[in-house]
């Protein structure tokens, strides 16, 4: 084994390393940018990383179940069993981790032998070479005794050793060529469904086999089928080592070309009949709608997207997705009663769980800019949080931002969903959540708290969705903050 090989072994992905310390990759970004944790090729040593995170708990799970508490308490997004991987796939694991540790061994039995050689060096020397020798050669031998004993003892880095070896045997790591985001893979998860949760947009169609639109290249690694496909791969496919992403799960960490969607008009208009899986009354004029799509027919969307619902009455009105694309089956909808308004007259009064709601879409361009090494601002006003949650869960899934913070307005109706923001905070260290009250039209007082809060605005990208009034007042506010307006992303929903 090379030396080359040997470091690059014991080196970690940014992603691997964020979770292994239990910070956000857009938090571990910003101590690189400030020169407080070195990186070598875009990846960091174990050392380096305990010596930026000294005060990191190792001797528990804790980091492991963060990530778990977001993803389904946080999000409310649909509770799934965690399974372990499948049995072929742990033995490979194991396997591989008993290769490299056999290399390990081997390794470290090399270098014994060479401080051995030397420390015997030293002593010959020291008792051959006169005054001048043992002046040299004595503290010379104390300091390699000094330094091999404190390498040893370093509990710290051995339980991170531990834990980053224990994360590789329960997920695995893939990247993505040729734009290098990254993701893990756990339990029997397929790869595809995997890179949604993480909020990476790959390109799909039917994610069950038939239309090999999410077919990828694998460069490096090894895959196991999870399910039956239909798609037939040319033999040149095969002989390229293509698969299917929403068939197979990840056995060894991967390297992947694959295809992802670089923005709305990548996204083809869908047709979907979804079924009523739920209805929650948030207030006397608020309901959240929950649809389920058939497994055989997801819809594909963007966070920040709308779609238009069709009920039984024949009524249609476009609505905002007001969930993650990380669960492209089980859709939110955050319907107000309107006076006149056809549709959300029949959610409150007719419709029923089992129903069937049409949809149609997505449309519209109120989307993260996946690539800003900007924080996130975002500015609500009433059910514009619709959009606006649905922007956040996928950006807490992404967890590239280094801060967040939503401002929610809302007018005598009140904020819906403010526990939900509040589990948000409390369960994310770079995430914040201020309520302010205010009705549309007088907006721009209660705004004056962001200027209070975030006197430079330099750092931000700053999302606002919400009725006319509010928007006005929002880039109004902007505007006199100097902050550029090509940085300010808006959708209007009234209600």
């Amino acid at each position: 084994m090379s030396d080359q090989a040997s470091n690059s072994a014991q080196l970690l992905t940014l992603t691997r390393a964020a979770r292994l310390v239990g910070v956000s990759r857009g938090a571990l970004q910003k101590k690189i940018k400030n020169g407080d944790l070195p990186t070598f090729e875009g990846m960091v040593k174990p050392e380096d990383l305990m010596r930026a995170y000294p005060n990191t708990r190792l001797e528990d799970t804790s980091v492991i179940e963060h990530f778990a508490h977001i993803k389904d308490e946080a999000f409310a997004h649909r509770m799934r069993e965690r399974l372990l991987p499948e049995p072929e796939v742990l033995a490979e694991r194991l396997a591989g981790l008993g290769r490299e540790l056999a290399r390990t061994k081997a390794l470290v039995e090399r270098y014994k032998t060479i401080t051995d050689w030397l420390y015997d060096k030293f002593n010959a020397y020291e008792k051959t070479g006169g005054a001048e020798a043992r002046a040299i050669m004595g503290p010379l031998k104390l300091w390699l005794r000094h330094e091999l004993e404190k390498e040893s003892g370093s509990d710290d880095l051995q339980s991170l050793v531990v834990k980053e070896s224990f994360l590789r045997l329960m997920t695995a790591h893939v990247r993505l060529l040729p734009s290098h985001r990254e993701f893990f893979v756990e339990g029997s998860d397929s790869i595809l469904d995997a890179a949604l949760r993480a909020g990476v947009s790959l390109r799909y169609g039917c994610s069950n086999g038939n239309c090999g639109l999410c077919k990828a290249r694998v460069a490096s690694g090894k895959t196991l089928p999870v399910r039956h496909h239909d798609y037939v791969f040319s033999d040149a496919e095969k002989n390229q080592g293509y698969v299917l992403l929403c068939s197979n799960t990840a056995v060894s960490d991967l390297e992947i070309e694959a295809e992802e969607i670089g923005g709305a008009r990548d996204i083809p208009k869908q047709e979907i009949a979804a079924r009523v899986k739920k209805i929650d009354r948030l207030g006397d004029d608020m309901a959240l709608l929950h649809l389920q799509t058939p497994r055989t027919k997801r819809l594909q969307f963007l966070a920040g997207q709308s779609v238009t619902l069709e009920t039984g009455n024949g009524a249609d009105a476009e609505y905002p997705v007001a969930s993650c694309p990380c669960d492209d089956r089980n859709l939110q909808f955050h319907v107000r009663r309107i006076p006149g308004e056809r549709l959300a007259d029949y959610v409150f009064r007719k419709l029923k769980n089992g129903d069937i709601v049409s949809l149609s879409g997505p449309q519209g361009d109120f989307t993260l800019r996946e690539d800003s090494p900007h924080s996130l601002l975002f500015l609500a006003h009433g059910n514009g949080f619709a959009p606006v949650k649905s922007l956040i869960e996928h950006a807490m899934a992404r967890d590239t931002a280094e801060t967040l913070h939503l401002y929610w307005l809302a007018g005598k109706d009140g904020h819906y969903l403010n526990n939900l923001c509040r589990a948000w905070a409390d369960a994310l260290d770079n995430f914040q959540y201020t309520p302010l009250t205010a009705e549309a039209s007088k907006a721009g007082t209660a705004l004056k708290q962001v200027g209070k809060d975030h006197p430079d605005l330099a750092g931000f990208d700053v999302y606002a969705a919400g009725p006319a009034p509010f928007l006005t007042a929002v880039r109004k506010f902007l505007r006199d903050s100097k902050f550029p307006e090509d940085r300010l992303v808006t959708t209007r929903v009234d209600g």
